[in-house]
């Protein structure tokens, strides 16, 4: 008589109702009836994806491989105060001078 394969991974009514009170979930008896065929169904299905998985496939995070799009992180020379100030239509004390937006109430 051939091997029959094994039985995949279940939850039971009440295992649920175990892992909802863990989780601070309040399930209603139908709740339970109705979601625990249907997590039983996600656990065989990711159990029969990871019964493909071999050891010579490494495991990955995306499908594509990802790379760095930015660039390094070099200082270089920045400006002047006299070349930041220079199109300044307006400045005081090393600084861009600007209407006053806030009255003195502020």
């Amino acid at each position: 008589m051939p091997d029959s394969p094994a039985p995949g991974p279940s939850i039971s009514r009440d295992e649920l109702a175990h892992l909802a009170t863990l989780a601070r979930i309040d399930l209603s008896d139908a709740e339970l009836d109705h979601l625990a065929p249907q997590l039983s169904v996600i656990l065989e299905s990711v159990a029969s994806i990871s019964g493909v998985a071999d050891d010579d496939i490494p495991p990955t995070s995306h499908a594509l491989p990802l790379t760095n799009v930015f660039r390094a992180d070099v200082v270089v020379p920045g400006l002047t105060v006299e070349e930041a100030l220079s199109g300044a239509p307006e400045q005081e004390e090393q600084r861009f001078k600007v209407p006053r937006i806030l009255g003195d109430e502020q």
